[in-house]
């Protein structure tokens, strides 16, 4: 019993143990689990912060990022605002009241914006708030009256102080203060409207909207401001805005009929140039309405939604009456006259000849430009003005024009003036300034004593014009039709001749004037149809006669421009010109009838600067290629080219020699420049009598004969000087032929064989022995001995060769100074001598083998000492 018990204790008690000891293990793991879990929950805690930490940190930095890119992007948006904003609103639209002046627009700009007030978006620097006006918009405000009058003055005055001075006619329609809210802009002459006098006035507006659409619609323009950029002018009609501050009894007492005139204003006025400005009154829903909320300094406008506009102070009233003023002044005096770059086109050499020339030069009195043509008809033009009266800056004006439309391809410009001035020197590079104007071929200055060069010009024109003619001969019949559909001047440039003072070219009964007339009356004839054009100037008025009298001549100018005062350029009974102030010009297409007359005001075209400036630009778009204008100055002394000078020694006999070498003796008097030469071959009579008492100009022409001669091959120079007056040039020309022989008495030594020799005789008639010239002038050529002698006069040259009696066909050539024509009888071939009145640094060349008819040459410069 007992042992059972004890058994079973035994029993119990391990069984206790076992369950204690499994219970420890099973607590030791649950321990050993929640520790693991306590430090898996601390694991995901720390890395729970950590995310916190990092994506706090990811997004203050990304918060940073935006706010940066936000201020950048907010900074350059608002650079752009602004910048828009002073293009939109540039000058007296935008500028604040501390700075404001007015600023007159562009030719052929469109208003622009105009300032009211200040935007400030978020943290960004306060932005211009613009409103648009003219050609754009109505403006409809509400609010206090005195807060809503300070916008209307500011709006008005800006809209005025960028308009030119009647550009904007304003009317006022103030029933409460009967035109004392805007009493400020009273010297402009506004328009104000009594407080029964509304209904009539919103007819007349109708009426002027529908009279301005008719003209619109004729033109095929959808609005007036494209009508006026289309004829690149002023506007046709002024803009037209209506202020309307009304009241209460306003709105109450406006029938249906006004209401529905107002609503029609609305619909249709922007585009015929007519605007209101209201204040107190509801105007129509319509696009073109820009309603404005105004409160005491702020205002909210339906263009900018809810941004609050932070509005200007109205301009001081002393600054508003001063620009009335003002204004009102210049309209009383009237627009001023085009500036020179007001005549300029908005894209330089654009315009293509082939039609015809067409370019203005001045504006009317309403200040539109005046085209001025030339082409088919009118062809050739003539302007007339007494000496003061603006005839070269008329031209000056009119050259600009031509200049900036047409370039160097579609024109070319002979330029020829025969007054003693320099009026055309500008156009061609000078010792200060190496531009030229590119469309410029030639310019003559100082050529009132010179009138053969006006002959040589157009000699070279009429050239031009029979090259021109049988170029289009050899197009074939059918295509010619169709080239000349396209381009009448068949591709050619036109070309623009001005002869200023043109009369001297005319004047005297000798064979200049008679060809010259000749000349004339065949460019002006037949140069229309191959693209040249005569423009002749004079402020003589006996220069105008003298073409009068000469009907195939007059009558193919049928473009007269007559400046104040002129006479005999218009018709007997166009009495324009006596009456028209100065600055202006008369420009006529109908030969000067009556009633055909354009006024014209010039604008300043003489100022140096403005032209350097102008043509410095076109100077550097000058296309490749563009040749350098050739000047010929009447005042000017030609030096001998380098070309025609040894540029050593002179060449020994080795060197091949030309069969008939040509002796240098001046500068023709032609459009080329090119020298005059005289062929010394083996024939009889190839030697040159230099005739005259002008020392200087006698030692130039032998001079510049022998260095040309010794620059052209071997010879052999024999200088021979009997005047002491003589002898520092001809020992210059000695330093310059070191292999030259100096001799006291014409050499007599047996000829040279195959090279030539030249004997340069200063001063012949001094004592040279006669049977020895004569058998040198007679025998010499054929044996290559050329004599090229200085005589004093045409006797001493007689007597050298024995007397009265004695033939003188051994000079075949001769170059006569201050000879008289009557004089040179014995070397002419016609009786009584050539036309020919000496002039300083001229002469007077013949060569009997080549001339029918002496020609003028200038001397060349040999030394500039003369030495």
């Amino acid at each position: 019993m007992g042992s059972q018990r004890n058994a079973l204790v035994s029993a119990v008690r391990q069984e206790l143990a076992e369950a204690r000891g499994a219970a420890r293990a099973v607590l030791a793991e649950a321990e050993s689990a929640r520790g693991e879990a306590q430090n898996r929950r601390q694991l995901v805690r720390d890395a729970y912060a950590t995310c916190l930490n990092q994506l706090a940190e990811a997004r203050d930095s990304a918060r940073r990022d935006i706010q940066r890119r936000f201020q950048f992007e907010s900074s350059r948006l608002a650079g752009n605002v602004r910048r828009l904003a002073a293009l939109s609103a540039g000058g007296a639209a935008g500028l604040p009241w501390r700075l404001w002046t007015p600023s007159e627009p562009e030719p052929g700009a469109r208003p622009g914006l105009l300032r009211i007030g200040t935007l400030n978006v978020d943290d960004t620097a306060s932005l211009p708030a613009l409103l648009p006006f003219l050609d754009a918009a109505h403006i409809n405000l509400a609010g206090p009256p005195a807060a809503a009058d300070d916008v209307i003055t500011g709006l008005l005055l800006r809209a005025l102080g960028t308009t030119r001075p009647g550009d904007v006619q304003l009317t006022v329609y103030d029933p409460e203060h009967l035109g004392g809210t805007l009493a400020s802009f009273a010297p402009l002459g506004i328009s104000f409207v009594g407080p029964g006098a509304l209904g009539p006035a919103l007819d007349d507006l109708v009426e002027h909207i529908c009279r301005v659409n008719e003209t619109v619609l004729a033109g095929e323009h959808r609005t007036l401001a494209d009508l006026t950029a289309a004829t690149a002018g002023p506007r046709a009609e002024p803009w037209r805005v209506v202020v309307l501050l009304a009241d209460a009894a306003t709105t109450e007492e406006l029938t249906n009929a006004q209401r529905a005139q107002l609503d029609r204003i609305v619909r249709t006025g922007v585009a015929c140039g007519v605007h209101l400005v209201v204040r107190g009154l509801e105007l129509a829903e319509h696009p073109t309405v820009r309603r404005l909320q105004v409160r005491d300094q702020t205002a909210t406008c339906d263009l900018t939604g809810d941004l609050e506009i932070r509005l200007d102070p109205p301009p001081p009233a002393d600054r508003v009456t001063a620009f009335c003023r003002a204004t009102a002044e210049r309209l009383r005096a009237g627009p001023p006259p085009a500036r020179l770059s007001d005549l300029e086109p908005r894209e330089l050499w654009a315009e293509s000849s082939a039609h015809g020339l067409v370019a203005p030069i001045g504006d009317s009195t309403d200040g539109s430009l005046i085209d001025v043509p030339l082409g088919d008809d009118p062809p050739h033009a003539l302007i007339g003005g007494p000496s003061g009266s603006g005839k070269t800056n008329l031209i000056y004006a009119w050259l600009a024009a031509l200049a900036t439309r047409y370039g160097p391809e579609e024109l070319a410009l002979y330029l020829l003036d025969f007054k003693e001035g320099v009026s055309f020197a500008r156009f061609v590079p000078g010792p200060r300034d190496p531009a030229w104007l590119p469309q410029v071929r030639l310019a003559g200055i100082n050529v009132n004593g010179d009138r053969e060069f006006g002959l040589a010009m157009l000699r070279h024109l009429s050239e031009e014009l029979r090259t021109r003619a049988q170029a289009a001969k050899r197009v074939d019949a059918s295509k010619l039709a169709e080239l000349r559909a396209e381009d009448p001047t068949g591709h050619w440039p036109r070309i623009v001749a001005v002869i200023d003072e043109f009369q001297v070219l005319l004047a005297g009964r000798d064979a200049v004037a008679d060809e010259a007339v000749t000349l004339l009356e065949d460019l002006a004839r037949r140069g229309r149809s191959q693209g040249i054009h005569l423009i002749l100037a004079s402020q003589d008025v006996s220069g105008i006669e003298a073409l009068w009298g000469r009907s195939g001549l007059i009558g193919q100018f049928t473009l007269r421009i007559a400046l104040p005062k002129a006479r005999r350029i218009l018709a007997d009974d166009n009495l324009a010109a006596a009456v028209i102030p100065r600055f202006h010009a008369v420009v006529n297409t109908q030969s000067g009838a009556s009633g055909a007359n354009q006024i014209v005001r010039l604008p300043d075209a003489g100022d140096r600067l403005v032209w350097r400036s102008l043509q410095r630009r076109l100077w550097r778009d000058r296309p490749d290629g563009c040749e350098e204008p050739r000047l010929f100055d009447g005042d000017a002394v030609p030096v001998l080219p380098d070309s025609c000078r040894p540029s050593g020694r002179v060449p020994d006999a080795a060197s091949p020699v030309g069969s008939s070498p040509g002796a240098v003796l001046g500068e023709r008097i032609d459009v080329a420049a090119r020298p005059a030469r005289l062929r010394l071959g083996r024939m009889p009579g190839r030697n040159l009598a230099v005739l005259g008492t002008r020392t200087d100009e006698a030692c130039d022409v032998l001079a510049a004969a022998a260095l040309s001669l010794a620059a052209q091959g071997p010879a052999h120079f024999s200088l021979v000087c009997l005047d002491p007056d003589a002898a520092r040039p001809a020992a210059r020309l000695m330093a310059e032929l070191p292999s030259a022989d100096w001799c006291t008495a014409l050499p007599d030594d047996e000829p040279y064989g195959q090279v030539p020799h030249y004997v340069i005789g200063y001063a012949l008639d001094a004592g040279a022995d006669h049977s020895v010239l004569r058998r040198l002038l007679t025998e010499g050529p054929e044996q290559r001995t050329h004599v090229l002698g200085w005589w004093r006069s045409v006797n001493r040259l007689r007597d050298s060769l024995g007397g009265p009696g004695a033939r003188l066909d051994p000079i075949g050539a001769w170059v006569a100074l201050d000879v008289q024509g009557a004089d040179l009888a014995p070397l002419y071939p016609q009786p009584g001598g050539p036309a020919w009145y000496p002039r300083t640094r001229r002469a007077l060349f013949f060569d009997r083998s080549v001339h029918r008819t002496p020609e003028v040459i200038v001397p060349y410069e040999v030394n500039s000492d003369h030495t």
